[in-house]
């Protein structure tokens, strides 16, 4: 695969059989975790997206309780 130029950022391509192998199609969301061997690329299911989109707004409405609790 190879790096290409999307806007002002930098994107792979990825083959339809990758995709299709791994029911993924645009919009999809994938998690990048950096291991000592390199990259390791892995599809976030729709129930974890949720999950983490929940998370973002209750982290957003309750941001200072949060901040206070941390200290």
């Amino acid at each position: 695969m190879r790096l290409r130029s999307v806007g002002n950022s930098v994107g792979v391509v990825f083959p339809k059989e990758l995709l299709a192998k791994y029911n993924l199609s645009e919009g999809d969301t994938v998690q990048v975790v950096e291991t000592p061997d390199g990259f390791l690329l892995t599809p976030v299911s729709p129930d974890v997206e949720e999950q983490l989109r929940l998370g973002r707004e209750l982290m957003k409405t309750y941001r200072e309780t949060f901040a206070a609790l941390a200290k």
